[in-house]
């Protein structure tokens, strides 16, 4: 059971899937949308142009009909008449043609937004596989769409049915009428039907664009172990990062512990905790911490300065205050400047009696830091 679920696609499109899915051109259409604004645009447009849309037909129509005996009998004249008259409607017709062009681009923005793309436009043979063309017509999305389009024709067809037939009696008496009241009377009979057509097409569009889009997010729906492979790619698989972390950190310890032969002085808990500080007048404003660690990493750090002389001072208070307060690769809290130059200080004279000899420097005993930076005293309750 928990297989079949896992098949089942019951999980929304990631935003990659939907990217990636826009790129090959799969992306909700509404023909209806289009064709019903191209519809009222056109509509609109010709309520607005008409007059003169028709007052140019006239004028084509009178000059291609007005001929004299001479070109009548000159076939090379007709041509040329003809593409005159051709390029002049077309011209006339330019506006009206423009806002058809306009209003079919910006259509589909209203859905899904302009996409450019010649995937989908690309060359694919299995597109010319009889079999696979069956199997698309027969299929559910297919007869889904064949019910639209005779659902369209028949709310279409039967609104403008209904309306001729309500205006049967004025249409056949339009004969009757003189031609300036029945080209009035025909204008308003046309104005009518287009208005309820229209209005049809609107209804088929405010059920058409919400399928359209539903049925978008169901093909792209994804199963739950689709959405877990695709996070493992986008975020990377747990188990390869955190072997890069782990990687990552081992490489950062070796490159700390080769800067322990070069410190100057490693401060310990004694076990517990270990830092080993360098510090060059010429060149630091102040020490900086060069390793640090608790337990295994503190006695690796320890072993690593005997082995290359380094020396090596228990001074717990401080170990511990350097190792919560003090960043890798950082110059020491200011708070901790006199308890480190007491160690330092140390360290300068231990150096001095190896090369020349004489007293013995005292190791310091009782190195106080301030009791807010020491830990162990801060969690000490009252």
């Amino acid at each position: 059971m928990a297989e079949d679920s896992d098949l089942e696609r019951t999980e929304p499109a990631s935003q990659r899937r939907l990217d990636e899915a826009r790129a090959r051109g799969q992306i909700p259409r509404s023909p209806e949308l289009a064709t019903f604004s191209v519809l009222l645009a056109g509509g609109g447009a010709m309520m607005v142009l008409g007059a003169g849309l028709v007052e140019v037909l006239g004028r084509v129509v009178a000059r291609g009909l007005t001929l004299d005996r001479a070109e009548a009998f000159r076939p090379e004249l007709m041509v040329a008449r003809l593409r005159e008259a051709g390029e002049f409607a077309l011209v006339s017709f330019g506006p009206y043609l423009l806002v058809l062009v306009v209003v079919a681009l910006v259509a589909p923005l209203l859905v899904s937004g302009w996409i450019f793309t010649f995937e989908a436009v690309a060359p694919q043979f299995s597109r010319l596989d009889p079999a696979k063309g069956l199997g698309r017509m027969f299929s559910t999305r297919g007869l889904i769409e064949l019910g639209k389009a005779i659902g369209k024709a028949l709310v279409v067809g039967g609104v403008a049915t209904l309306v001729l037939k309500s205006e049967i009696e004025p249409i056949l008496g339009l004969s009757a009428e003189s031609y300036e009241s029945a080209l009035a009377h025909l204008g308003h009979l046309l104005l009518l039907t287009f208005l309820t057509v229209v209005g049809a097409m609107a209804l088929l569009v405010a059920i058409d664009v919400p399928f359209q889009l539903w049925q978008h997010a169901k093909q792209l729906r994804m199963t739950k172990e689709e959405v877990r492979r695709e996070h493992k790619e986008t975020e990377g698989d747990p188990q390869v990062k955190g072997r890069i972390r782990q990687m990552q950190r081992e490489q950062a310890r070796r490159r700390m512990m080769a800067e322990v032969p070069r410190a100057d002085v490693v401060v310990t808990n004694p076990t517990h905790f270990a830092v080993a500080l360098r510090y060059r007048e010429s060149s630091m404003r102040a020490p900086i911490v060069v390793a640090k660690g608790s337990s295994l990493v503190a006695e690796r750090i320890i072993a690593l300065a005997e082995a290359n002389r380094v020396p090596v001072l228990r001074a717990p208070p401080l170990a511990r205050a350097l190792h919560a307060h003090a960043d890798l690769g950082r110059e020491i809290p200011g708070s901790l400047y006199t308890a480190v130059a007491e160690v330092l200080a140390y360290v300068f004279q231990l150096s001095r009696f190896e090369q020349e000899g004489g007293a013995m420097p005292a190791v310091p005993a009782d190195i106080r830091v301030p009791p807010e930076l020491d830990p162990d005293l801060a969690t000490e309750e009252p």
